[in-house]
Order: C-alpha cells, then structure tokens, then sequence
C-alpha cells in the first residue's frame, strides 16, 4: 500500500487537508468538493439478481477502476462501507477479492474509522431520548405506543427482532413491544448517504419521525430535544473515507445504506468529491438492478442533481445457469441450455437499465469453470437485448490487466454526452402510482395489491403531506418479484405490498412487499475470523 497522501495527490487533493487515521486511510474535509475541475463522468456498477454463489460485483468495480488506471485514465471508486453483521455472518468482507481489492482491507472492514459505530450511537441516543421525554410526560399525546422508532445494533441476531423494553417496575418505564433493527437499515445511515453538507445533516436529521401522538399528529427528533447531540455525534462521520485498491487507484468509502430497506448506494458527498477530481467515478448499487440501480436512479442521482453517464450490469455463468433453474451443487457443471434459459432476466435488467437512458455494459465475471458455448451464448444474449458491449472479466485473478477490455468498452460506450433520463414516475404522482410505476417497469408484474393496512397507511402520509417524496421499496433481493423463490423473469402477477413506512428525515416512503427482515440472522455456521501472532486477522 501507498501512504494515503500518495493516493490523495493522485486523485489531486490536497495531502496536507486530510485528516488521517494511521497511514493507508484518511477523511477528507467536506469543502475538497469546491476543488478540481468537476468533469467527471458517473457509472453506477450495478448487477443481475443476486444468487448463493456470488457474482462479484464489487470485485468487477475494484477491477475496472484498476483496468481504467492502466489506460492511464483518471480514475475514482466510490463504494459502501461493509456492515459488520454480514462479515461476521455469511459475506466474510465487502472489500473486492483476489487481486482487485479494497485496501487496507482488515481495516476498511472493521470498524473503518468509526462511521458505523457514530451512526449506532446517535440512532440509539434519538432512541433513549424518546423514551425519556415520554417517561416524564414531556410531550403532550405521545405515550409508548405511539413511538414508532426502533433501535440498531450492528451484529446479526434474530432474538432481538422482537423484544419488550422497561420491564421491572416504574423506575425502567416505559414499557413498551419493540425491536432492534441492524445499524445499516438505520434511518441515520440513510440520510448520511443523502446529506450534501451539515446544514443538511441537521436539516435530515430534525424531520425523523419517532412516533405518533394520541390525535395523529407526527413527533420529530427536533421535538424530542435530540437533534444537536446527534450532530455532535456525526460530526466526523459526514466525511467520506479515503482508501486505495490494490493497484493504488483511489477510492472513496462512506455510508452503508440497507439495500433491502433503504437505498443501498454510497453517500452523495463522496460522489460529489470524486467527479470533482477523477474523470471516471465509479459507484455501486446494493443487490441488482431491480433494486440498487432503481434506487440510485430515482432517489440518489434524482434527489442529489448527480448526472449519471452509464452503467455496468455485473453477471455471471453461474448466475444465469442458476436462474435457469440449476441447483447450488450443479453450477459448475455446463449447461447451455441453463444459460439460454437463465438470459431472462440479465435481458430483462438490461432492458431496465436502458428505458432509464443510460448506456449499459456487461461484465462477465468469469470462473474457470465457464465454458466459450456458454460465454457465447451470454454475450450474444446481452448485445440482442441491447447492451453496448458484453465483455469478458477476470479482476480476481489478473486484478486491472483483467478489466481493460472492460475500460475500454466502457469508455466507448460513455463516448456521448449527457444522456437524457427517463424516470418510472414523476414526483408529483400519488405514492400508488409511483410504485405501480417500479413495479410494471422494473419488477415485470401487471399490477399491484395493497393490504388494507398499507393503503390506510398511504392516505394518512399523504394528508400529511407526504405524498410528493420518492419511494424505496423494500423487498427481497433474490428475486425480481417479491417472492425469493420466484427465478429468471417473473412475468403475470400482481405484486403484493403489505405495509407501508415513512423516512422523512431521509426523504423517501418505503413501501414493503412480502417478508423483508431488518435485523438478519447468523447462519448455521458463522464466519470465524481470528488474529495471527503479528496481529493480522484472517479469514476475511
């Protein structure tokens, strides 16, 4: 690894403006985005729908940042911070892999410098502080049942979905049925994703809503007292994280957003910071495209005036043989007939992508179980359906060498000027037709069903004016549809929204459809990591 100043000077900021946390990472001041020349253009790497088997995602973004870096281009990565939950769960890191990561790797995926921990805390202080003032009568018609707010821890663990708080008599009141969710889903972490400045922070941050009072009436954090605490606790956290790949390409880390329940993208002011320096700013979106590059497009870039300029749809052999209906165990295994069926859906996200207006490339992560029939067919497939490349990647094993053909068809695929967007809704659409809308264009279903309860719920966020913010939607990652076991491309059906909340500190309704979980639970067999005698953890 470089010192952080190197990498900082190739990006072109100013080494002696950082703040650094030992020698390979640093913050970067919030005023760097008043810099360079603001040129740069943006790619969100967004991927097919996720499988067991791993497509490699942020691998492919380290990968390409590396591969436009050898062709001399002036590169910028912009990626999620890892959730702790996960590493230690099924995931084991989010940094890349092989020869295409995220470095200092150990570091960057636990406890970085601190952001996850900062967000936690002021989600669990706006949490206690609710409790108190309804405790002491503070705030006229809110009892415990109104409170609506959750807390967050950033471990995985199912026991604490459910739980009662203030037990063992008046003195640990109020008694109230609540839950933990994890940190990454935290109302917090979505609007450091989205604030562009502290002013905005604390703007983001007054309009959380903690709970209803007894006629209806909405309680914020601004009146629950809790708003300049929480500054003082995210003051550092606002600022994005500079780290490098491998190869020493910068690269910006900031925020983790739940894909599932909020947006899943990096944070704006990292975004921000990067085209005003680098000519390529590379950025991903949590899952695939059905809900990462969906939500990129209509609550990060349409929210934030960020102008994307093209995408790339990561996929692989395996994946597409999955979705054509072959089991775990068999994925190694060649299967055109697999492959052919599985094209569905990259053709469908393909499609997706491009109804958005943007120019989109394949990567084909490959694995040296591919077959060239089964390469073939994929690349055909993806060019038919319309993308302007569909290139063979190999960013584990050759690290940017394995991603110049990528570089290079991205460029020529990003060669024009701004495209024009073309959204699935317009803002001043009812919150029905806005996901109606997502989910004829996006999920492929005919219609939408709503539970009595959600459809209750939208007319009173509506009558409180509500109405006018764009949508996350919440559902599985593991299928276009919001059934996981439905594969491919799901086609004639309704699709089922069953409740409905409100994240108006971060901008946004989240409508959710089927059974989303907000506090995951470990596996059956954990990840272990441990620690050599030098102090270096392994197993990551």
């Amino acid at each position: 690894m470089r010192p952080i100043s190197e990498i900082a000077e190739k990006l072109g900021l100013d080494p002696g403006t950082l703040i650094p946390y030992g020698h390979h990472k640093a913050k970067i001041p919030l005023d760097a985005v008043n810099g360079g020349n603001g040129q740069g253009k943006l790619i969100v790497v967004t991927g097919i729908t996720p499988t067991p088997a791993g497509e490699g995602k942020t691998t492919i973004a380290v990968g390409l940042a590396q591969g436009l870096g050898r062709l001399g281009i002036n590169v910028a990565a912009t990626l999620r911070e890892p959730s702790l939950g996960p590493i230690f769960g099924i995931k084991g890191g989010g940094t890349g892999g092989g020869k295409s990561l995220v470095v200092p790797e150990d570091e960057v995926n636990i406890h970085f410098t601190g952001d996850a921990h900062a967000v936690g805390s002021a989600h669990n202080l706006l949490a206690a502080l609710t409790d108190n003032a309804v405790q002491r009568g503070q705030i006229p018609g809110l009892t415990s049942a109104g409170i609506t707010l959750r807390r967050v821890s950033d471990m995985e663990e199912r026991s604490l979905r459910q739980v009662a708080t203030g037990l063992g008599g008046t003195n640990n009141a109020p008694v109230r049925e609540t839950g933990f969710d994890i940190v990454t889903a935290s109302e917090v972490m979505a609007i450091l994703a989205l604030c562009t400045d502290l002013e905005d922070l604390r703007a983001r941050l007054s309009r959380i809503v903690v709970g209803f009072t007894d006629d209806d009436r909405p309680v914020t954090a601004e009146d629950v007292g809790a708003v300049g605490s929480m500054m003082s606790l995210l003051r550092h956290a606002i600022m994005p994280n500079l780290v490098q790949t491998t190869e020493g390409q910068p690269v910006i880390v900031h925020s983790g957003p739940f894909g599932n329940i909020a947006h899943g993208c990096s944070s704006v002011v990292g975004d921000r910071i990067a085209l005003a320096y680098a000519d390529y700013v590379l950025t991903e979106a949590g899952f695939g495209a059905d809900l990462g590059f969906e939500k990129f497009m209509h609550i990060k870039t349409r929210t934030s005036g960020l102008q994307p300029h093209g995408a790339v749809i990561v996929a692989t052999i395996k994946a597409l043989k999955y979705h054509g209906g072959v089991k775990v165990r068999e994925l190694a295994t060649p299967n055109e007939a697999a492959v052919e069926a599985g094209m569905a859906n990259l053709r469908h996200l393909i499609g997706v992508i491009r109804s958005f207006g943007l120019p989109v490339v394949v990567a084909l992560n490959r694995f040296p179980t591919d077959t060239p029939a089964e390469l073939l067919i994929a690349k055909k497939g993806s060019e038919e359906a319309g993308a302007a490349a569909a290139v063979e990647s190999n960013p584990f094993t050759e690290g940017g060498a394995g991603c110049t053909d990528l570089a290079e068809a991205l460029i020529a695929a990003t060669e024009g000027g701004q495209p024009k967007i073309d959204h699935a809704y317009q803002m001043s659409d009812s919150l029905q037709d806005k996901v109606l809308g997502i989910a004829r264009r996006v999920y492929n279903a005919s219609d939408v069903a709503w539970a009595p309860a959600a459809r209750k719920k939208l007319r009173r966020f509506e009558a409180l004016g509500w109405g006018n913010l764009p949508v996350c939607m919440a559902k599985t990652h593991l299928s276009i549809s919001h059934e996981a076991k439905r594969k491919g491309r799901p086609s004639d059906y309704t699709f089922q929204v069953n409740d409905v909340r409100a994240s108006i500190g971060a901008g946004f309704i989240y409508p959710i459809a089927g059974n989303v979980v907000t506090m995951p639970g470990l596996p059956g067999k954990p990840r272990s990591l441990d620690v050599d005698a030098e102090g270096q953890i392994i197993g990551l």
